[in-house]
């Protein structure tokens, strides 16, 4: 007895292991593309800043597309923590990031904002159609966070040439300091 029970249960084992095979095909998914799989390359853009692509942008035009784009899960103003249909953290202040027990995170913890902050946004924004903004709102989106949080002027223009050259904030704090992790 005890013997046919365990081949009824190896049987009902390899059958459930075989039924998958034998189902139809639905052709839910495509294999995705060349250009699709470098759009979500993260390591797509090196510690110098050299495979930023063209365009450009300021604050100012980074107000317009972060009004359209952004605010709804961001808040208004970027400073609102927990604010937003999409309660995301702010994205201005830092007050105490990175000496204090309890800081505010923002985007000013990158240390790098072309790897980091630019390749983030590029990717991952906006959340409802991630990918989809273009290189030059990238880039104005980019200056918009960088002058709100008292990096750069708000005339600044931020392109694949200045972007690498600045000095963020975090940068020299911690373990990495300027002059390291493949600057040139």
């Amino acid at each position: 007895m005890r013997c046919i029970n365990l081949l009824v249960s190896v049987m009902a084992l390899v059958a459930c292991v075989a039924a998958p095979a034998q189902t139809p095909t639905y052709n839910l998914g495509k294999t995705p593309s060349a250009e699709e799989i470098k759009a979500w390359d993260i390591a797509a853009i090196g510690p110098a800043g050299k495979e930023l692509p063209p365009g450009s942008g300021t604050a100012k035009e980074g107000a317009t597309i972060y009004a359209q784009q952004c605010a709804l899960c961001h808040g208004r103003t970027g400073t609102e923590e927990g604010q937003g249909i999409m309660n995301r953290p702010a994205l201005v202040g830092g007050k105490g990031e990175g000496s204090s027990l309890h800081p505010v995170p923002t985007g000013m913890k990158y240390r790098y904002p072309y790897t980091e902050m630019w390749g983030y946004i590029n990717r991952a924004m906006p959340f409802y159609a991630p990918g989809s903004l273009r290189a030059d709102q990238v880039y104005a989106l980019t200056a918009l966070l960088l002058y709100w949080n008292g990096v750069i002027r708000e005339t600044d223009v931020i392109d694949a040439k200045s972007l690498p050259k600045i000095q963020m904030p975090k940068r020299t704090r911690g373990n990495v300091k300027a002059g390291e992790a493949g600057e040139e």
